[in-house]
């Protein structure tokens, strides 16, 4: 089993059962779902239900969802509205996900001057959360700042998303998550050359995947790997070509991760 994120063409607005089809037809069984995830879109119930009836039609299930902050719905705000309307929004996310199967939403953490407002929008969260049995992964920018805001929150209401292209930026990123693997819940899994956050495919780049494939096994995450690499910068212009390559390098990564396990 499988997963690669719906935006993997670089488009995440419109119609998305092109790329649902073709990612199906590549054979991958799961998706992440990151369309809108940098927008203020409000997912009505109707667009939703025919979201469901599409992975029925090609036999996708959802594995998790990037839900957003901001740009105005802003769960961290200082500005009281803002903080209320990126909590509906991020609510809006957990019942979609819930509604399709998943059982994770990924959330950033925004760069803002003070936590209180964040901190308020986590405990008004978790019994929605709770309610639709969906959790909350904070992805890494910086894991210091995450762990801490996990050890004030219980594993079955928070945990962590590992974006490998995050944490190949960062001199210790694989040692972080070692530290933090026990709530590991969700994963972003893509390359670079250490310079800048690229989301190249798997072992195109310099993360360190021997390594990376050991943490896993030896984690709380125990879903399908789940690529997180798009065709902007892989210099591949054809969508089957991509996505075949992509399911390639996943399968490979499964049996290492496989292979650490024994």
């Amino acid at each position: 089993m499988l997963s690669i994120t719906t935006d993997y063409a670089n488009v995440d607005r419109g119609d998305p059962s092109p790329y649902l089809r073709r990612i199906a037809d590549a054979g991958f069984t799961h998706i992440h779902w990151c369309h809108h995830w940098n927008s203020d879109f409000i997912y009505s119930r109707w667009e939703i239900a025919q979201i469901e009836k599409w992975l029925a039609e090609y036999g996708l299930q959802l594995l998790d969802l990037h839900a957003p902050v901001g740009p105005e719905k802003n769960w961290a705000s200082d500005k009281e509205y803002e903080r209320l309307a990126g909590v509906e929004i991020v609510c809006n996310r957990l019942e979609m996900t819930a509604r399709l199967g998943g059982d994770a939403i990924i959330m950033h953490l925004p760069a803002i001057a003070g936590w209180e407002p964040l901190r308020r929008s986590l405990d008004e969260l978790e019994p929605v959360a709770r309610s639709y049995g969906v959790r909350i992964a904070l992805e890494n920018g910086a894991l210091p700042v995450i762990a801490e805001w996990l050890a004030e929150y219980p594993p079955d209401y928070l945990g962590l998303c590992y974006d490998s292209g995050h944490g190949n930026l960062a001199p210790d990123g694989l040692t972080q998550l070692e530290r933090l693997k026990d709530r590991l819940i969700s994963i972003h899994l893509h390359d670079n050359d250490g310079t800048g956050d690229q989301h190249n495919l798997i072992f195109t780049g310099t993360v360190d995947w021997p390594r990376l494939a050991e943490i896993l096994a030896g984690s709380a995450y125990r879903k399908p790997i789940s690529s997180e690499s798009n065709m902007a910068r892989s210099g591949i212009s054809d969508e089957a070509t991509f996505l075949a390559r992509a399911f390639a390098a996943g399968t490979r990564l499964a049996a290492m991760v496989a292979e650490a396990h024994v």
